[in-house]
């Protein structure tokens, strides 16, 4: 038995015995509560506490010693590795493996594309012993710094445990997307329990007062009434089927094909909001013509403005002035490209003068990537369509009181479901994200949209 177990034991025993005491001096109090009590009864019932209480002052005795005993094996340990005997030859320089302030064998900074890794892997195939040696090193570096990678991938290839460097998986280019910065900007809401409709009350007909005409005549009376709204909960989900090789026998490939469905699925809930059939925003929006042989961004922010005033006359008193407009990012730096010297008669708050609008310099999807000249910020995603016109070479750019573009989410979503059984057979891993939402734009029609052959592919010529 080791001096380890001995310790546990010993910690054990000692439980035991302060277990044993403490019911031991439960009952003496219990008696002394009796009515009937006797001095001897007392007596015996105190000299077995006492009995116990000797039991753990020898027990914790014991485990002391033994405590004791394993510090002392601990400094001879410490005081050995300390010593290094005379007879005994350290190893060469380049056969050790020196982590921290050494360089790696493989380094991302003199060779990012992993290209030296490879020349020595095939080179030591045709039996060039100095890169077998560097081969070598690397593996021990490894087995330092990723022991559970080297242990998994023992047996690959024809060196034993051979890895790639870390460097050359961990900078894998993920496939681009336009995620979900319009969804990010609407109003959120969590999605209910249960149910696949949500339902929304819009009263679409008003009460009304008139003036009274004389004395003691009627008043001005109008039955209120109500529409309902539904709005159809959507499931929106993908999937992947990886082979149990991929997974166990590949570094990182699960959470690589994880981010991507995640980024696939912010994609199409964004681009359903925007462009889906019926309900996205540029089936409900209001149309704002903007036509133009020679667009300019000088020439479209009066639109814009048009726009802005047909929101706020549909909500009246509604708006909550919340307004942003959503645009394409080839959209967003046209304007930046124009140049003019007619200016607003107008100034706004937060815009300098004799500009057409401040871009803030945010990366795309952070949020608000700058404002107009009357100060509205603008929403770029690309997500918008840009095959929209006669010519199919047209985007549009929206506005609206963003409180009223309401998206509800289940706050888990997306989730995400790990089957094995489902492709046992074939050692396949099947990989589902999924997620519930709904959303309307059209509580109130207020959404407004510029397009026509002002906004086909632009030229970037300082117009």
């Amino acid at each position: 038995m080791t001096l380890a177990e001995l310790i546990a034991q010993a910690r054990t025993a000692l439980d035991t015995a302060i277990t044993a005491r403490q019911q031991e001096q439960d009952a003496l109090v219990a008696l002394r509560s009796d009515p009937n009590l006797t001095e001897d009864a007392v007596a015996a019932r105190v000299a077995t506490r006492d009995t116990a209480d000797t039991e753990v002052t020898r027990r914790q005795t014991a485990l002391d010693e033994l405590l004791t005993e394993q510090a002392r094996d601990e400094e001879i340990a410490a005081l050995s590795a300390r010593t290094v005997p005379a007879a005994t030859r350290a190893p060469a320089y380049d056969r050790v493996a020196r982590v921290g302030s050494e360089a790696r064998t493989y380094r991302p900074d003199q060779d990012r594309r992993g290209r030296q890794f490879e020349q020595d892997v095939a080179a030591a195939f045709l039996g060039d012993y100095d890169a077998r040696d560097r081969l070598s090193q690397h593996m021990r570096e490894e087995r330092v710094e990723r022991p559970e990678v080297v242990e998994r991938a023992a047996g690959t290839g024809a060196f034993t445990g051979l890895v790639v460097p870390q460097y050359l998986t961990d900078l894998y280019a993920p496939a681009a997307a336009a995620r979900r910065p319009f969804a990010d900007s609407c109003r959120p809401h969590d999605l209910p329990p249960q149910g696949m409709t949500v339902n929304i009350s819009r009263i679409t007909t008003a009460t009304s007062t008139a003036l009274q005409a004389s004395e003691n005549t009627n008043v001005s009376e109008t039955d209120i009434d109500d529409t309902l709204l539904p709005v159809s909960v959507q499931t929106n989900a993908g999937q992947q089927t990886l082979s149990r090789q991929a997974i166990e026998r590949g570094a990182g490939v699960e959470p690589v094909v994880l981010d991507d469905l995640f980024r696939r699925y912010a994609t199409t809930l964004d681009s359903t909001l925007l462009n889906q059939a019926t309900n996205g925003l540029s089936n409900v929006a209001t149309a704002v013509a903007y036509t133009s042989g020679t667009p300019t961004g000088v020439g479209l922010y009066p639109k814009v403005l048009e726009g802005l005033s047909g929101v706020e006359a549909a909500l009246l008193d509604m708006a909550t002035g919340d307004n942003i407009a959503v645009m394409h990012s080839r959209r967003w730096y046209w304007l930046q490209n124009a140049l003019g010297s007619t200016w607003p008669l107008i100034t706004q708050p937060g815009i300098v003068a004799q500009t057409l609008g401040a871009n803030y310099a945010t990366t795309y999807g952070s949020g608000v990537r700058g404002v107009l000249p009357n100060g509205t910020p603008v929403i770029v995603d690309n997500n918008i369509a840009t095959n929209l016109g006669a010519g199919t070479n047209e985007d549009e750019i929206y506005l609206v009181d963003r409180q009223e573009c309401h998206l509800w989410e289940d706050p888990n979503a997306p989730m995400y479901i790990r089957a094995e059984q489902a492709k046992l057979a074939s050692l396949g891993v099947l990989m589902v994200v999924y997620g519930y939402f709904a959303y309307t734009h059209a509580r109130y029609p207020q959404a407004r949209k510029i397009g026509g052959t002002g906004l086909v592919t632009p030229a970037f010529n300082g117009q």
